[in-house]
């Protein structure tokens, strides 16, 4: 019972986007906002290293939800196709709600993933496979594993060489049996919903400006986006 009580709190309060274990006011009816940053630096011909940091909160700016430092190894299969093998820290707030003696819940991340890419007309898309082993230290109900699947499907269409339109689409998968004992839940963890504005700064950064809906089982929350990318060569350029 302890078991399945910490995984329900942990669906509820670690999803991203600021679910909280809080009845009585869990933020749904604030805006809230992520600041991005996601790095693509070249190593190798084959391969890259990929790190981001993201700035999660309740509100705009402001009242803490999480911080998600994330990095990687990516393997270049094709100018198309990659794998990535990462890890991540992510302290979390999952109440809305300040009160005295609150203290963040901490998950350690392994990740694995593949992407593909592809290109109709001037539509381009990018799918994203990943999966996920989560342990997660919680200060009220101890420690737990959990694993999770996820799929990702980007479209971007350019409106001329500076900007851009994008959206994507991403359904998490729980994949952990014991969590469903007892409790009214399914294989079903969250759905997010992003459209935006981007602008290329140069061929290496662009800026995005969106909005995300994050849905959960009875909840959802809005949150505004503003993400910067970095794309940078670190190989050794070759003497003529």
């Amino acid at each position: 019972m302890r078991k399945s009580l910490f995984v329900f709190i942990t669906i509820l309060g670690l999803g991203y986007g600021g679910d909280t274990a809080n009845a009585q006011d869990n933020g749904e009816d604030n805006v809230g906002t992520w600041l991005m940053y996601f790095g693509t630096f070249q190593v190798a011909e084959k391969w890259s290293i990929h790190n981001e940091l993201q700035y999660r909160t309740f509100e705009i700016l402001n009242n803490f939800n999480q911080l998600l430092p994330r990095v990687g190894v990516n393997y270049h299969i094709s100018d198309n196709a990659q794998v990535t093998l990462g890890y991540a820290h992510i302290p979390t707030d999952p109440s809305f709600e300040e009160f005295d003696g609150e203290r963040n819940v901490t998950e350690n991340r392994i990740f694995q993933q593949f992407i593909l890419r592809n290109k109709v007309g001037k539509f381009k898309f990018s799918h994203r496979y990943r999966l996920e082993q989560r342990f997660i230290n919680n200060p009220n109900l101890g420690n737990d594993t959990q694993h999770r699947a996820r799929y990702f499907l980007r479209i971007t269409y350019p409106l001329n060489d500076t900007w851009f339109l994008t959206a994507y689409e991403e359904i998490f998968l729980n994949l952990q049996e014991e969590q469903f004992d007892g409790l009214d839940q399914s294989i079903f963890g969250q759905n997010r919903l992003y459209g935006a504005l981007g602008y290329n700064v140069n061929s290496n950064v662009a800026l995005q400006l969106g909005y995300l809906k994050n849905h959960f089982n009875n909840t959802n929350f809005d949150r505004l986006q503003l993400g910067v990318w970095w794309k940078a060569d670190f190989r050794k350029k070759k003497e003529s």
